[in-house]
């Protein structure tokens, strides 16, 4: 299967003291609710097996959470699995849901556990391209892209690397093409909070037809920047849910316990506080965002997530790829090529993706070395 790109360019990072832009993780501690509350876990002894589906407390609060932001309702007993991350989540449902020989159709660029945990079940990732500037979705591409062994549409909305946010009109699209086909959707919604310009999060399971053929995944760290505690979820109709169930129990069996209560602490937290956390971020995004374009970069929008995508070919730059692989000792600071995230690298071989969620002087410092180049 190979490393992935991140292992590859971390470990430069390290290797050359270099300021990681490339791995998403943020460098602050985390709302102190949230790691109080994990602290007070552990102390009242919270430290064993939780079971496999997930302490009773997070799974009422995960309900609650998509009540309270989407009006979803869903049964805590029957409609959510608790996973070691979101990563762990994907991979179940994938395994569940899809065998050898079956289709995937998933937005491209796409993280590369898609393809991976494709490839694992001996399925095939079928990509549906979004481009810059605006990574609008094509209908009329992702219908194309059906076939007789299609069993999944994958999305990923608010969506790594591209930081795009899927508008209704095109969910709908997406639903439409469900329906029509008898389609699973399996949607990763990790970066739900962290909106900009006063964007809007749509759950596609909140749209007519959907919820019946809907698996939502999302987690605590990238909306708490706890990202080391890996603790996700999945949530839908009954049937698929228990399916996932039956291979997650396989992997970790279970994780994290006094992480699991502390993540039901942070998803009551005030919706106020949920709007700070998109709102600091956004000003991260801006403060990396002009910098990169004072260098001479053209720099994509993006509406959402922890990233912003950049293309280097003002630069005289040919290849992300070895540009990403050189710029640590080049400069001291790492980066991620987005052709990692193509099927293709043709079209975005210059295009390069950097992390924002880091501390303001971080990112100065980050900026200030790249004026080298």
């Amino acid at each position: 299967m190979g490393t992935t790109i991140f292992s590859e360019m971390s470990a430069l990072a390290v290797q050359y003291d270099a300021i990681n832009l490339g791995q998403g993780f943020p460098d602050t501690p985390g709302p102190r609710e949230v790691v109080d509350a994990a602290v007070a876990a552990m102390h009242r002894g919270l430290n064993q097996y939780p079971p496999a589906v997930g302490v009773p407390a997070l799974r009422e609060a995960i309900c609650e959470h998509q009540r309270r932001f989407y009006g979803l309702e869903l049964d805590p007993a029957s409609q959510v699995v608790v996973c070691a991350g979101a990563s762990e989540a994907l991979s179940s449902a994938l395994m569940a849901l899809v065998g050898a020989g079956d289709e995937v159709i998933a937005l491209e660029p796409f993280y590369d556990l898609y393809q991976a945990a494709s490839v694992l079940v001996g399925a095939s990732l079928v990509p549906v391209r979004i481009s810059a500037p605006d990574y609008h979705l094509d209908a009329d591409l992702l219908r194309a892209a059906v076939t007789d062994r299609t069993k999944v549409i994958l999305l990923n909305s608010p969506h790594n690397p591209t930081g795009a946010v899927l508008s209704r009109a095109e969910l709908e699209d997406v639903a439409a093409v469900a329906i029509e086909h008898d389609l699973i959707v399996l949607t990763d919604e990790v970066y739900e909070h962290l909106l900009f310009d006063d964007e809007v999060h749509i759950p596609i399971s909140t749209l007519p037809g959907m919820a019946e053929r809907t698996v939502t995944v999302s987690s605590a760290g990238k909306t708490f920047s706890v990202t080391g505690w890996k603790i996700g979820w999945a949530t839908g109709p009954a049937e698929l849910i228990e399916k996932v169930l039956g291979v997650k129990q396989w992997f970790s069996f279970a994780s994290g316990t006094p992480l699991q209560h502390a993540v039901a602490v942070g998803l009551d937290l005030p919706r106020e506080r949920f709007a700070t956390m998109g709102r600091e971020l956004q000003a991260k995004r801006d403060l990396l965002t002009d910098g990169l374009r004072d260098l001479g970069l053209e720099v994509y929008h993006s509406k959402a997530t922890y990233f912003v995508t950049a293309d280097i070919a003002p630069l005289g730059e040919t290849d992300s790829l070895e540009f990403c692989r050189s710029l640590p000792a080049r400069v001291g600071v790492a980066a991620v090529p987005n052709q990692v995230f193509h099927a293709s690298p043709e079209g975005v071989e210059t295009q390069v993706r950097f992390a924002c969620c880091k501390r303001d002087e971080v990112l100065a410092d980050a900026l200030l070395r790249l004026r080298k180049l």
